[in-house]
């Protein structure tokens, strides 16, 4: 089992979302977050200057079975893209285990049911 972490544009996550349901994702958490990057700029309006330093992005947390790793990847990639600075990163890594309170089911079981497994 793998726990992919990606920080999106706002402006995509329905998109993403969609996508990731298509390809059979039907499960992940998110939230909305706050980050600094490289890329600073003031604006100005109404003469205020505004600092824009701060990013607004989504933070989405998703598990999946290792068969569905590259195909959630490849998902995320395509959809997220704008093609300029501040598309977002995504983040891989393990996970040891996984349980389901209901059941006790651990393990791949955990993250799926059993009668939908191809």
């Amino acid at each position: 089992m793998k726990k992919i972490e990606a920080i999106i544009r706002k402006t995509k996550y329905e998109e993403v979302k969609k996508a990731l349901h298509q390809s059979g994702i039907d499960f992940f958490s998110y939230w909305e977050v706050r980050g600094v990057g490289k890329a600073t700029q003031a604006r100005i309006y109404r003469g205020i200057k505004y600092d824009t330093s701060t990013i607004e992005r989504i933070l989405m947390s998703i598990y999946v079975r290792d068969k569905f790793l590259q195909s959630t990847i490849d998902t995320l990639l395509k959809t997220a893209w704008t093609g300029e600075v501040g598309d977002g990163k995504i983040f891989i890594s393990e996970c040891l285990d996984a349980y389901r309170i209901r059941t006790g089911e651990h393990g791949n079981e955990a993250l799926f049911i059993k009668e939908e497994e191809e």
